[in-house]
């Protein structure tokens, strides 16, 4: 005991609490001295919430780190804690409150407290005007729900956070109720709540007063996708024909400019078809678990039409609603007339609001409802009166508009917009002429006799469906490559099975391998490749009775039509321009000074 009373333990809280890590059960006496202590300082406290506590916050830091060692004792100590915080966390003196909320944490740590009440608990506790603190609860929430669903998802746990995280985005306060958005954002980032109920909770968001939580619920839906990464390649790798089959074919045929031009142009379609082909998966689960589309599609069309808010923030409604409609193909027929009011060349955005006329649109969308949008985009932009950027970024928005509702556009506006392939603009040229290829591969009939372009096997059979028809057919187009079957001989009857005896052989009851081969799957792969072949050769090969006329308008193949579309857009779509424009003289004296500037600097490296 003289040892101890020199170590003068009793005032030495870092030493005692190493001496209890090590021996507990030695030093259980100087504890409940040190706890007795605490409980008195605790009664002090509440007479003045408001002011320092030095002492109390030493002792309470000093039990929180023995906690697990004394678990009996301070059976009430989390609750105590819980219920100083609860009562006083307005009026605490900022370091006793973080103190407290540590201790809490560290007691959280060692498994000590239930989850769900310390959680509730710190969500009211992001009410208070601390911002370091506000930010120690935030990393400390999202690192403890990703703990509590490392091993398995706890449906118990999740779901009484995710109601009252419900409640607490209705909550009065702006910052209590953004941070418990970011939190439930941050979480379904991390594929720990990716389930529907986070995604709707988080729809609300998009309907609040505060233009903070506005803009991130908003924010969250119109978020970057990323590709998933995908370990194994896809299975319709091998099906199809590789450019080494096309080349073993031509060095193994005649060699003339005939079928070296035609193998050109079949290896351009056989990677056309690998980017058709090509799965794209996207990260679009957000947008794709809402349960009712449509209601949140007019609600927040409702709201922007009402909306005060900054022009930003309405083309983020904006792109929102047409992503909606485009995504879950919805009938908001209100959008189109509301978005044509904006479309116009000296308006702010004008191509983001392109974007989303363009993403908007679909098949199911009646025709006569998008054609007004068309004729307003063709009347403002594509006319000779503005610049080549002005018309080609037109000429783009109507080709994409096309692409998804087809029968929106009328034959005389297509033929009109056709012409433009000769402008002197280049621009202005090359879109005109990617609208042309659209509908050469869409619908030929529609175009001028000569801007058909050479018809092959594949534009004969092309043609525009009629609205709400559906092309179902009832073969495997490209399937009469295939070698028929020989029929059986001279009145036999193949009824597909096949004929097993038992011999003498197999008296000792063993199993028979009758067939196993893998020829069925390797004649199955074959067959398709054989059909994938065929389906390529029908846009190489002219149709039957057709001679090449004229010489084919090569395009990059960004631009080829028909190159299987996402379910979004970009900007690029509609802000591709084929020759970059020309810089001013402000523009060539900025690169010349970053340039001179470079060189210099150069220099100044070699001789030291």
């Amino acid at each position: 005991m003289s040892g101890r009373q020199g170590n003068k333990l009793p005032n030495n809280l870092p030493q005692l609490q190493n001496l209890i890590k090590r021996d507990p059960g030695s030093y259980v006496e100087e504890f409940l001295q040190q706890y007795r202590h605490y409980q008195s300082n605790v009664q002090i406290f509440k007479l003045q919430p408001n002011k320092p506590n030095k002492e109390l916050s030493d002792l309470v830091m000093f039990l929180a780190q023995v906690g697990h060692c004394y678990v009996e004792h301070l059976s009430t100590f989390p609750q105590e804690l819980t219920d100083l915080l609860l009562g006083h966390h307005t009026v605490l003196e900022s370091d006793l409150r973080m103190t407290f909320c540590k201790a809490l944490i560290l007691l959280r740590n060692k498994n000590l407290i239930n989850p769900t009440g310390l959680l509730e608990l710190f969500f009211e506790l992001l009410r208070c005007h601390d911002k370091l603190l506000r930010k120690t609860l935030y990393t400390h929430i999202v690192a403890d729900i990703k703990n509590i669903n490392a091993k398995h998802k706890n449906n118990k746990v999740n779901t009484t956070l995710q109601n009252f995280m419900y409640t607490m985005l209705r909550d009065s306060n702006p910052i209590a109720a953004k941070i418990s958005l970011d939190v439930m954002v941050e979480l379904y980032k991390r594929n720990i709540w990716n389930d529907a109920k986070t995604v709707n909770v988080i729809t609300t968001a998009c309907f609040s007063k505060v233009t903070k939580i506005l803009v991130a619920g908003l924010k969250f839906f119109l978020g970057k996708d990323e590709d998933e990464k995908n370990d194994s390649d896809s299975e319709s790798e091998d099906d199809r024909p590789s450019s080494r089959d096309l080349m073993v074919r031509y060095s193994t045929g005649k060699k003339n400019p005939k079928n070296k031009k035609k193998l050109e142009k079949a290896m351009k379609v056989l990677k056309q078809h690998k980017k058709k082909k090509k799965v794209e998966v996207f990260n679009f689960s957000a947008i794709h678990l809402i349960h009712d589309p449509q209601d949140f599609a007019e609600k927040l069309l409702k709201q922007l039409e009402d909306s005060k808010e900054r022009f930003e923030v309405k083309i983020m409604m904006m792109d929102l609603v047409s992503r909606l409609v485009g995504i879950h193909e919805l009938f908001l027929f209100n959008f189109y007339p509301f978005i044509q009011r904006f479309i116009q060349p000296h308006q702010r955005e004008v191509t983001k609001i392109l974007l989303c006329a363009a993403q908007s649109s679909h098949q199911l969308v009646p025709p006569e409802t998008i054609e007004p949008l068309i004729m307003t985009i063709a009347n403002n932009f594509v006319t000779d009166r503005n610049s080549g950027e002005v018309m080609t970024v037109g000429l783009n928005a109507i080709k994409e508009v096309a692409a998804r509702c087809p029968l929106a556009i009328s034959e005389d506006l297509l033929r009109d917009l056709a012409q433009y392939k000769t402008h002197k603009d280049k621009n202005v040229m090359m879109s005109a002429r990617c609208l042309i290829q659209l509908f050469r591969n869409m619908g030929p009939q529609m175009l001028h006799k000569k801007d058909r372009g050479r018809p092959t096997e594949s534009s004969t059979e092309a043609r525009i469906l009629n609205y709400g028809e559906l092309e179902a057919k009832d073969y495997i187009p490209g399937a009469e490559v295939l070698e028929v079957q020989e029929t059986p001989k001279d009145g036999e009857e193949d009824d597909g099975w096949e004929e097993a005896s038992i011999s003498d052989d197999d008296e000792d009851g063993e199993w028979v391998d009758i067939h196993h081969s893998s020829d069925e799957e390797t004649g199955a792969i074959e067959d398709f490749r054989k059909i994938r072949l065929a389906q390529m050769a029908k846009e190489v090969n002219s149709a039957p009775g057709k001679g090449q006329k004229r010489k084919n308008v090569d395009l990059d193949d960004e631009e080829q039509a028909g190159g299987g579309r996402g379910e979004l857009l970009s900007l690029k779509n509609i802000e591709l321009l084929h020759k970059k424009p020309k810089s001013d003289k402000e523009s060539r004296l900025a690169t010349a000074q970053i340039a001179l500037r470079d060189a210099l600097l150069k220099k100044k490296k070699q001789y030291k």
